[in-house]
């Protein structure tokens, strides 16, 4: 246990009680989200010192009687038996951690090769991540979306956040961080006349939503054009040029909106997704600066980079970074995402505790 890192931390969660304590910081919402965000984060480290500390206190307490008096020795035995647990605990919450874990995401889902199918595809995995969502009492937010003839979805955008402050610092990206990369099925699709099986994928990018101190965007790099929207098939359903498509130069990023009416709101959902996709660039450009980097998520829908497969037929999932495997796709799509997501945690976990840090690029 890193006694330097534990008295950082400890001083720093006194700071922001006083900081939250002062009136002045409620003038700016933003910096007490931020703040807040921080010291939840932080409590359950002070949770934990506080009852080791108190533990210890009443292991000096029990030696004491027990040196004036021998029947207290089990006193003794019973209070150093609960020492480790609590150090453990301790030494687990002090490892480093994923400066993100507190943050809101933005989740982009393609449809990629399958062509209907794999758009009907990724219209069931945007309904698994709001019914996910729904459980854990989050809020999903469509920021731009572009649907397909049969009701499934070509490319959408949303926010997922917390309502109020992430409990012990774990936010929406500590439990969906693992979702990015390729994500194929296997099934009979719709328009297949003969039973035949099908198989096609979709892509999912998953990002910490940026606040606007974190990313400085210079006008001076951004291309803005506008266009008209389109909708299933490509017919405009606006008749004025409302949708902003927003070019990063420095970057190449390209990022296009178009759900709203009004080429002021668009263009402000996708400055949105703009400073996210910047964010992660530079956070994957420090990490690998440190030579602990995650592999990027996969940004194209090739399906020999499959993280995920959902077969229908034996309605298995199979996430293939940890060789996860389980018999319940119907309640996995219906938002029980809980079991493949605490295995992907306990593998990440298991690989931090080992000092490995190439589970996630692996994964």
């Amino acid at each position: 246990m890193s006694n330097d890192r534990l008295s950082t931390l400890l001083a720093e969660y006194a700071d922001l009680e006083k900081r939250m304590e002062d009136p002045s910081i409620h003038a700016d919402q933003a910096l007490v989200r931020r703040v807040g965000r921080r010291f939840a984060e932080l409590a359950p480290l002070n949770a934990a010192y506080n009852e080791l500390e108190a533990a210890r206190a009443d292991l000096t307490a029990a030696e004491e009687l027990a040196a004036e008096d021998p029947a207290f020795a089990s006193e003794v035995e019973a209070v150093a038996a609960v020492l480790p647990a609590l150090e453990e605990k301790l030494g687990e919450m002090l490892m480093p951690r994923d400066p993100s874990d507190a943050k809101d995401v933005i989740i982009e889902i393609k449809a990629g090769e399958g062509g209907q199918e794999s758009a009907l595809f990724a219209g069931d995995l945007l309904r698994m991540y709001t019914r996910y969502a729904e459980r854990r009492g989050w809020v999903v937010e469509v920021i731009d979306s572009q649907e397909s003839d049969l009701g499934g979805v070509k490319d959408i955008s949303v926010a997922v956040k917390t309502k109020g402050l992430p409990e012990g610092g774990h936010g929406v990206w500590s439990r969906l961080k693992w979702e990015g990369g390729v994500h194929r099925v296997q099934r009979v699709p719709v328009t297949e006349s003969q039973g035949r099986i099908h198989t096609s994928a979709a892509g999912v990018l998953v990002l910490p939503e940026a606040e606007d101190v974190e990313i400085h965007i210079e006008p001076g790099d951004l291309r803005i054009d506008v266009f008209r929207s389109s909708g299933p098939g490509g017919q405009s359903v606006n008749t004025t040029d409302s949708a902003v498509r927003i070019t990063h130069l420095p970057t190449g990023t390209v990022v296009s909106c178009q759900n709203e009416k009004s080429q002021l709101q668009n263009k402000e959902s996708a400055m949105r997704i703009l400073r996210s996709r910047l964010l992660a660039v530079a956070q994957e450009a420090a990490d690998a600066a440190a030579g602990d980097a995650r592999k990027a998520q996969v940004r194209t829908v090739d399906r020999s980079e499959r993280v995920r497969t959902y077969n229908y037929p034996q309605n298995r999932i199979t996430d293939h970074r940890i060789g996860y495997t389980a018999y319940n796709l119907d309640l996995v799509l219906g938002g029980e995402l809980d079991g493949v997501l605490d295995a992907l945690a306990g593998a990440d976990r298991a690989a931090r505790l080992a000092g490995d840090t190439e589970f996630t690029r692996r994964s």
